[in-house]
């Protein structure tokens, strides 16, 4: 390895403008640390080329975090930049996680006090639906209400609850979960693969609409207390309209874990991109989640192109 080395933690939204009622605020970025410990961010705009070099075929550990209270966490890197063995981290680093306890707190799992802070801001309760039309129930703390849903790539979502903590929106969340089946995840790969032939707007904007009010329709009839009915619409980043749209196009044709790539973004919709591959003239879905825990090195690098592009079609 060289000190041109990054460890990519993933692709961040910044949110818009506290007041905001258009579609214009947010900007994703790829969050890249440095050997040296330092954390650097690269603009994903629309235009920008990404080349890099991932540099070995191993998923490195990101880390832990330590939550102190609802506005204060810190990162702590990985005491032995071990390979990860769950999600993005070493077994070491989850178990000194902060936040992995957070799906236990509803069922009365304990929790550090700078957690416990953090679950008991108030949460919005979620219906988000993608390009395919899979739909899934979710939850976001209140700083996080409008971040969460663009970077997990939400083409339409809309607000169903407003919790007065994260105990009470995780309840309501595994409700709608057991009342009417609404996952509590949907796959990156299936998100992706969705981006590369979205179903039309309005049809996903109709049956986003409906999973809504199924969910406030059985939310109504719950005797948990500690929230508020909510009907309000997400509001989508402007730069994710163009993966949105109803269009063909392509995957993109070779992996992320290791390889040679360059290529110019045209759209972000959450961590997927529309890219353009160099003397193809056409369009494709990468999606650069796949870098996260890599290890990549910034350079004039550009994707092969396939060989027989008429496969592609």
């Amino acid at each position: 390895m060289t000190d041109t080395c990054y460890l990519v933690h993933g692709v961040f939204w910044d949110g818009p403008p506290a007041i905001s009622t258009t579609s214009d605020g947010g900007r994703p970025v790829l969050r890249l640390q440095h050997l040296s410990g330092a954390f650097s961010e690269t603009a994903l705009d629309a235009g920008t080329r990404l080349g890099f070099r991932v540099t070995d075929r191993v998923k490195h550990c990101l880390g832990h975090t330590r939550v102190f209270s609802a506005a204060e966490r810190r990162h702590v890197s990985c005491p032995d930049s071990g390979p990860a063995v769950h999600g993005s981290q070493c077994g070491t680093c989850r178990l000194a996680d902060d936040t992995r306890l957070i799906h236990d707190f509803h069922r009365g799992g304990r929790v550090p006090a700078g957690l416990r802070d953090y679950l008991m801001q108030p949460h919005w309760l979620y219906v988000a639906t993608f390009a395919n039309g899979a739909s899934k129930i979710g939850t976001a703390s209140q700083p996080r209400k409008w971040n969460r849903l663009a970077e997990q790539g939400a083409v339409v979502a809309r607000y169903v609850a407003l919790a007065e903590d994260g105990r009470v929106v995780r309840i309501l969340e595994d409700l709608a979960t057991s009342g009417l089946g609404l996952s509590q995840q949907v796959r990156g790969a299936a998100k992706a693969a969705a981006l590369t032939d979205p179903r039309p707007g309005v049809e996903l904007n109709l049956l986003n609409r409906r999973r809504a009010e199924d969910v406030r329709t059985l939310l109504a009839s719950t005797a948990v207390g500690g929230f508020a009915p909510m009907d309000e619409q997400w509001i989508r980043p402007a730069q994710a309209a163009p993966l949105c749209t109803a269009a063909a196009r392509h995957a993109y044709p070779h992996g992320m874990d290791g390889g040679s790539h360059g290529f110019t973004l045209a759209a972000l919709c959450g961590s997927y991109g529309l890219a353009g591959l160099d003397g193809t003239g056409l369009d494709f879905v990468v999606n650069l989640g796949l870098l996260k825990g890599r290890l990549v090195e910034p350079g004039e690098y550009s994707s092969e192109v396939p060989a027989v592009q008429e496969a592609l079609f």
